[in-house]
């Protein structure tokens, strides 16, 4: 009888050429030869679509190559908790990762994959000096643990230097290749990459993004105005941009996803408004013109100032007048009769907005259609600012309705805006209690956008792979806080050095800037109404970095000189000096659980193991494995309370050696349809 083979857990990330081989299997076999992609059997499959000509449109660059060969290279890291580091360890969703975010990102593949809502990253502009980022793309973790001139004894990144070089564009573009390539891998179907520029590369970065997103992707740019400059020379540039694509536009076509935003200055009429009924009552006069007033009294810079036509009040509360006629022209003609006159009245040039009579009617007797003085003109729509009030949204049709989720009127967001970058400086710096970051980017701005483009998803993941001074996570925060909303935030930076003695390196910036916000929400009375207790409890991250596998890991390079050597070498394959919980997070990590999983630990006959997704899966990390425990495992005691898991995975060495124990509870889980995996 042949030996039975327990399957071993993978401790390298995902290998994506192997993915799509594996994929390309199930589309087209017709294709492979001997295991093998026959190209002459591609070019008949795919015919006129594939281009052989030498020229082409697309963007190349010295070291193009090289860069996608680093994306196709499996990483042998992991991330190792950083209890200290954290807040709120045992709650939180959140995560602020240490390391390389190219090895990062590969860690993440397998855990994350296709779950994230949206991307958002600020990548280091390309102003001529030398990157921090390793320029040998060949070399992964192995290169971010020892930089070859940008490593210091402590093991953390040397600030970067001016250097004058001629192929800083193609340096520039092979480091955000391979990360925007993996990033992608990230998103969900309907998720949205986001990426602030300036004009050293905005060219370039538009070109890269059409290839490893696709040119139909590609939502807008936007333009943040941030001040003027008056020490220019001939103008003054001011702004960044903000590039904006989709994973998948036709997603979100399918989904009918329409982005709006709230007016601003919707609420204050609201609450005004709110004020006033409860002064006068049902008069509505007297609030008109109490609110008209109002509008006068504000100042020009006020953000409800321009909103001073919704000053008409009837029952569902201030409205304006809008066109009743089909956008477009074209539209149905019938006749709709004036309530006072009893004639039909005059039909809109381009046809009633309604298709058909009964829906007309529908609307009028709601009274979300005012008529004028007689029937020689037509009548006109009311615009609520809030036309969700008083439960009508239900009866409103959907070619009607401006609101939001919450009933305020909204708007479609224009392709510039105006946040002077002085406001952001100076907020970070009290926060903080010093000037720690330079050009740190607005969180106000931030939420906005996020809220924006992540529509009506208040649970969605933000990823940010450049995280410098953690803004991406303050707004995250600032739109739970706002809502109610439970968005998770995963946070990566490089511990690049400062020439701060309290924050040696930015990594040090990024955590203690949300251990402070944090600390300021969990000051802060919060409305029980509003906020679910759950999602307060779950303020926090939990810190990792980035690190060599907690267990040996057989490669190529590797020199020994006999086979004894070897077996001895790999007998115990743990890692000296690392922690059960290293070991279980990387477990966990590589099994393609999410870092924030809720861990719990549980005894089985009395030895320590771990229970996630609902005791479905457990981790065994003792050294030591016995009969007794497989029966447990297998068939765990009323007592308990545990369900029969579906996956267990245990160190091989807790077997030492007894092929029989092993071969018993390899042969138990497959007659009970357990996933059974060593490490």
């Amino acid at each position: 009888m042949p030996k039975l083979q327990t399957e071993k857990l993978p401790l390298s990330s995902k290998d994506l050429t192997q993915a799509l081989l594996d994929q390309l299997k199930v589309t087209v076999p017709q294709i492979f030869s001997e295991d093998k992609i026959d190209f002459t059997k591609l070019r008949e499959v795919l015919g006129e679509s594939i281009q052989e000509s030498p020229e082409r449109y697309g963007l190349t660059w010295a070291g193009k190559r090289e860069a996608f060969r680093n994306v196709q290279t499996p990483s042998i890291g992991t991330l190792r908790p950083q209890f200290g580091e954290s807040i709120n360890w045992s709650n939180a969703e959140n995560l602020i990762i240490e390391g390389e975010n190219l090895e990062v990102l590969k860690l993440l593949q397998k855990a994350y994959h296709g779950k994230v809502k949206l991307i958002y990253i600020d990548p280091p502009y390309n102003t001529g000096n030398e990157f921090i980022y390793p320029d040998n793309y060949r070399e992964g973790l192995e290169e971010y643990l020892q930089y070859t001139k940008q490593l210091s004894e402590d093991g953390t990144a040397a600030s970067s230097n001016r250097e004058t070089s001629g192929r800083y564009h193609s340096s520039w573009l092979s480091m955000m290749y391979p990360r925007l390539f993996l990033a992608r891998n990230l998103l969900k179907e309907d998720g949205v990459v986001m990426i602030s520029i300036d004009d050293h590369e905005m060219h370039n970065l538009r070109l890269l993004m059409d290839e490893v997103f696709g040119e139909e992707n590609f939502i807008a740019t936007m333009i943040w105005e941030k001040g003027r400059k008056n020490d220019a020379k001939l103008i003054s540039v001011g702004h960044e941009y903000l590039l904006i694509y989709a994973r998948s536009q036709q997603e979100l076509r399918n989904k009918n996803t329409i982005w709006r935003e709230e007016k601003p200055g919707a609420r204050e009429i609201w609450n005004k408004y709110l004020e006033l009924r409860q002064q006068y009552g049902e008069n509505n006069l007297a609030i008109e013109k109490d609110l008209s007033a109002w509008f006068s009294s504000l100042p020009k810079s006020h953000p409800a100032k321009k909103w001073s036509r919704y000053k008409r009040v009837d029952a569902y509360g201030p409205w304006r007048d809008r066109d009743i006629s089909w956008p477009g022209g074209n539209g149905p003609r019938y006749d709709v009769i004036h309530p006072k006159t009893g004639l039909p009245c005059a039909i809109p040039e381009a046809g009633w907005r309604y298709s058909k009579p009964e829906e007309m009617q529908r609307q009028i007797d709601l009274g979300l259609v005012e008529f004028r003085e007689d029937h020689t003109q037509p009548p006109f729509r009311k615009a609520h600012i809030r036309p969700l009030a008083n439960n009508i949204e239900k009866s409103l049709s959907s070619d009607d309705n401006e609101a939001d989720d919450e009933g305020f009127a909204t708007q479609v967001r224009g392709s510039y805006f105006y946040k002077q970058s002085q406001v952001t400086v100076k907020y970070l710096r009290k926060l903080m209690g010093a000037k720690v970051f330079d050009n740190p980017k607005d969180y106000e701005e931030l939420a906005k956008l996020f809220r924006y483009l992540m529509g009506g998803d208040t649970s969605g993941i933000v990823l940010d792979f450049f995280a410098g001074s953690g803004s991406t996570a303050e707004a995250v925060l600032t739109l739970n806080e706002e809502d109610g909303g439970n968005r998770q935030f995963i946070l990566v930076q490089l511990p690049e050095k400062t020439d701060n003695s309290k924050y040696p390196t930015i990594a040090h910036i990024t955590r203690d800037r949300i251990r402070r916000v944090i600390n300021k929400l969990n000051s802060t009375e919060v409305d029980s109404q509003s906020f679910s207790p759950n999602i307060v409890k779950k303020r926090g991250f939990r810190a990792f970095n980035l690190d060599s596998s907690n267990f040996k890991i057989w490669q190529d390079k590797e020199n020994f000189t006999s086979l004894a050597q070897q077996i001895e070498m790999f007998a115990n394959n743990l890692m000296p000096n690392r922690s059960d919980d290293d070991r279980l997070y990387e477990i966990v990590l590589k099994s393609g659980l999410s870092l924030a999983s809720t861990i719990e630990p549980i005894s089985v006959a009395g030895e320590l193991a771990y229970a996630l997704s609902d005791g479905n899966v457990v981790i065994f990390l003792s050294q030591r494995i016995n009969i007794e425990v497989l029966r447990e495992i297998f068939n765990p005691s009323i007592e308990s309370g545990r369900p029969v898991p579906q996956a267990i995975l245990c160190l091989d060495a807790a077997f030492s050696g007894n092929d029989s124990l092993k071969t018993n509870a390899v042969l138990e889980a497959q007659s009970l349809g357990i996933i059974f995996k060593t490490v």
